[in-house]
């Protein structure tokens, strides 16, 4: 008994060891210097994203004057079997749904034993890679939008007794007022981006998923409109950073003459299951 219980520590110890490694090694993958001479900014002039920020900015504040207040009463005066319905619904824009399955897949992958034929391995770090795109893809945008939103301090409906989309308390570390941008639908747009870019056929899907969520946020008079449209706005654009800075890397992506992204062809089901049948061997 005793034996086995050294051999089974010894293999434990083996695979949080590997584990461990391949993750630093990932880590060290990702903030490798780019192999293409391209910038996240390439092809926009300062005063073409300052004329965008200009309209964007114009945009949320005719929103938030004419719709944030009516939209959230709206759905706050819904029969209750639809807001209990859409409060079912809008737990499903939570990050964890996705960031604990993929952080563990990536864990799970990284403590692999060793393969034998170099194209198993290739397989293997093609699969890394996709899974790491997607946790990254979803967790910057997330991590970034739970920082502003305590720095900008906009208020939630209905907090101090009534519907006013202009009452803001910055740097308030409060729940209360940590409306803009919201998080659940940053997470449900970068979901639709990370997840539609490397299944496209999934993407009237995805993006049913993302419109649900958006609405619930309001239903539940969580959110105003314009704090749902802030965080899908961060949600897109930090997700295809991301995928940006994979394809700079050349990591599952690749960036074309014209500075468009293309995903690289990943491993088919066919080889996926010649490097399971590898590691079950004995």
């Amino acid at each position: 008994m005793s034996l086995a219980n050294g051999l089974n520590r010894m293999v434990g110890e083996s695979s949080l060891r590997r584990c461990v490694a391949n993750v630093i090694t990932a880590l060290k993958v990702l903030a490798r210097s780019r192999r293409v001479r391209l910038s996240y900014l390439d092809g926009y002039s300062l005063p073409m994203l300052a004329v965008a920020a200009g309209i964007a900015i114009a945009i949320f504040l005719f929103l938030a004057w004419t719709l944030d207040a009516a939209a959230s009463r709206g759905g706050g005066e819904l029969p209750r079997w639809i807001i209990d319905l859409f409060d079912d619904i809008t737990d499903f824009g939570k990050s964890g749904w996705f960031l604990w399955p993929l952080g563990l897949l990536f864990l799970a992958l990284a403590a692999l034993p060793p393969v034998l034929t170099p194209l198993s391995q290739s397989v293997l770090a093609a699969i890394m890679v996709r899974v790491g795109f997607l946790f990254t893809a979803i967790a910057v945008p997330s991590l970034f939008v739970t920082i502003v939103k305590r720095m900008i301090g906009r208020a939630r409906p209905n907090v101090g007794g009534s519907l006013d989309p202009f009452l803001f308390s910055p740097f308030k570390w409060e729940p209360a007022y940590a409306g803009m941008p919201s998080g659940h639908a940053t997470t449900a747009f970068a979901v639709l981006v990370a997840f539609g870019t490397l299944w496209p056929r999934a993407r009237t899907a995805l993006l049913v998923y993302a419109v649900l969520i958006g609405i619930s946020r309001v239903v539940v008079t969580a959110h105003y409109p314009t704090d749902v449209l802030a965080g899908a706005l961060v949600g897109v654009v930090g997700a295809m950073m991301v995928r940006r800075h994979f394809a700079l890397r050349r990591l599952g992506f690749s960036v074309g003459p014209g500075g468009a992204v293309h995903q690289l062809p990943g491993p088919s089901l066919r080889r996926i299951k010649a490097v399971a049948r590898e590691l079950l061997a004995p």
